[in-house]
Parts: structure tokens; C-alpha cells; sequence
């Protein structure tokens, strides 16, 4: 652990915080135990009605509710960062003005060559 580098952008993973690590209170590991137990126990209820051969009902996780609801709603939960800059930036805007220089130097080479006689046209039916 000693050689553990933080990054510059990024926090130090909690697992790897040495005052999180060794010095946990017994109070606070009992709780800790407590949560895993209590996660431990929905998952098996939700185990055994998943798996129940003479089910009728529908199975609701409430957890899977709302991921679907947080990717079918992504605009209230969504908050703009540096990285959601620069990707929109790279993805949405850059394209356009490739393309655009693009088309518009294609654009201009053909008129030059065409004012000057150099282009040599072959019949199209369609462009």
C-alpha cells in the first residue's frame, strides 16, 4: 500500500484510505456487518422469489426500477463535467466543421478547375 499513487483527477479508493482501513471502531464494523447481512438477506428473499417454479406475480427489484428509470430519464440526472464537455465538443461540433471544410474545399477545388478547363467531366446520370 505504501506504493500507492493517487491520481491527479481521482480520490483515493476508500479500500486504500489507511484511517479507513485499520482504524475501524468496533461499533463501526459491527454496523458495517449489520448492512452486509441485511444486503445478504434481500438478496436471498429476492433469490428464492426469482427462482420459485409456482410463481404467478410479477417480481419487482426496486433497484433495477430505478436504473431503468435513470437511463430512460438521463436529463435530470445528468451533470455537465469536463469530460461531458469535451466529449460533446468532440462528438457533436467538430464533426459538423470537418465536414462542412471539407465539402466546401472539394467545392472549391472543383470550380477552380472547371473555370480553368482542367476537370475532366464524365457523363452522370445522378450526383
Amino acid at each position: 500500500m505504501a506504493d500507492y499513487r493517487e491520481a491527479p483527477l481521482a480520490t483515493r479508493p476508500k479500500t486504500l484510505d489507511p484511517n479507513e482501513y485499520f482504524n475501524l471502531s468496533p461499533h463501526f464494523r459491527r454496523a458495517e456487518e449489520e448492512r452486509a447481512a441485511l444486503r445478504a438477506n434481500l438478496k436471498r428473499q429476492y433469490q428464492l422469489q426469482l427462482n420459485n417454479p409456482h410463481r404467478k406475480e410479477l417480481i419487482e427489484d426496486p433497484a433495477l426500477t430505478r436504473w431503468v428509470y435513470a437511463r430512460t430519464n438521463p436529463y435530470p440526472h445528468f451533470r455537465p463535467t469536463n469530460k461531458t464537455s469535451l466529449l460533446g465538443l468532440l462528438f457533436g461540433v467538430v464533426p459538423l466543421f470537418v465536414l462542412y471544410f471539407t465539402f466546401k474545399t472539394d467545392r472549391d477545388n472543383r470550380e477552380e478547375q472547371i473555370k480553368a478547363g482542367t476537370l475532366e467531366r464524365k457523363f452522370k446520370l445522378a450526383y
